[in-house]
């Protein structure tokens, strides 16, 4: 026998380990092992080892037996009241043994009812695997339909929220344009109070713009529309871009701000707008759930042929079983009809999208009352280094 050859558990005849019926007998060797297998352990560790013949191959072979009008009732109790005995002078018997030791059938009518008995098993695990495999197949349709369904349904999303923003964006665009004649005083000259209020109405506007904007951009990456436009740009730049932006959020409110970024640091490639969006949006959140007197920190750093952008704020933190739902889109950790901190929600999920896009990701670590670090990182550049 090679090492590549197994035994047969019925024959003990070599069999090659890739063959399904054993060529001395003719039994089915998954069958012949699987029953085997069984046969052994229901026999538990300090039971009798019974030998491995062709019976323990076929449960409940005297009922089989007395139902194919071989044995009688009577027969079989006899032959079981012979076993136990044999059982407890320790010399255990199967079944089919005891009935030819009491001469009720003879070898070959023993042989001929176990070959008989196999065959019927062999076809019920063809059967039984068939019937399987259909079920998969059927179970696998099933889901591949709720999939496709799924996916339907979030495109009519998509399209309904595309649709929506684009049709807010046009009487927007003219609230905005006569506010702005308004307070400029080409429509005449304003009282105080109506500054003030004008003031107001522009703080409003500009949100609902930024609104608009970010449902825009979700229903462009939920239909898979996040365009690229790489180049390579300064930490530098980008830090300036982004804090211009939040510039005003700032002089707003009292907030310590610390940029740590080492004038050496490599080129980062990348779309820049989409960037600086990105990290205008974290220092956004950063801002919105800081309290007080908050402190935040806007860091980048080499690692490993990339350049690592941090934004760590001094906030309220996150719990951390809850880390993964603040990039749910429409999510908001705060449910509470007197929630806090407004925003629709799609500030995060869309951070994500856009570096996934990049082939990066967004982290975060978060302690409840101690704040919150976002990170991400893109490929560093061979350009030299710039303002």
């Amino acid at each position: 026998m090679t090492e590549t050859d197994s035994i047969c558990p019925l024959c003990n005849h070599p069999v090659q380990r890739d063959d399904r019926i054993c060529g001395n007998c003719g039994v089915d060797l998954a069958l012949a092992a699987v029953l085997t297998e069984q046969a052994l352990l229901d026999a538990g560790p300090d039971s009798p080892v019974l030998p491995v013949t062709p019976e323990v191959l076929v449960p409940r072979l005297g009922e089989r037996l007395v139902e194919q009008g071989v044995l009688s009732d009577d027969d079989l109790r006899r032959a079981l009241a012979f076993q136990k005995e044999q059982e407890k002078l320790g010399e255990p018997v199967l079944v089919g043994q005891a009935l030819v030791r009491l001469n009720m059938v003879d070898p070959q009518t023993l042989d001929r009812a176990v070959t008989h008995q196999i065959f019927q098993l062999q076809d019920a695990l063809r059967q039984a695997n068939r019937d399987l495999e259909s079920r998969v197949q059927d179970r696998t349709r099933d889901l591949q339909q709720a999939l496709d369904r799924l996916t339907e349904l979030n495109q009519l999303k998509s399209n309904f929220i595309a649709n929506i923003t684009h049709e807010l964006r046009t009487p927007l665009t003219h609230i905005k344009g006569y506010t702005e004649l308004l307070s400029d005083g080409s429509l005449g000259e304003l009282s105080e109070e109506q500054s003030i209020a004008f003031e107001v109405m522009d703080r409003s506007i500009r949100s609902l713009e930024t609104l608009i904007n970010d449902l825009i951009r979700f229903s462009e990456s939920a239909r898979g529309e996040i365009s690229l436009r790489q180049s390579p740009f300064t930490v530098r730049h980008l830090f300036r871009r982004a804090l211009a932006q939040a510039e005003e959020r700032f002089t707003a409110a009292e907030y310590s701000l610390e940029v740590d970024a080492p004038d050496e640091l490599p080129h980062m490639l990348g779309d820049f707008d989409k960037i600086s969006w990105v990290v205008m949006q974290l220092v956004d959140n950063a801002i919105k759930f800081s309290e007080g007197r908050g402190k935040i920190c806007l860091c980048a750093a080499a690692v490993d042929g990339a350049v690592r952008i941090s934004v760590t704020d001094s906030g309220i933190g996150i719990p951390e079983d809850r880390l993964e739902e603040i990039f749910e889109p429409f999510h908001q950790l705060d449910t509470s009809s007197t929630r806090r901190y407004g925003g629709t929600g799609l500030g995060l999920s869309l951070v994500r999208r856009i570096m996934q896009a990049h082939k990066s990701d967004i982290s975060v670590s978060s302690l409840i009352g101690s704040g919150s670090t976002f990170s991400f990182t893109l490929p560093a550049t061979v350009e030299e280094n710039g303002a």
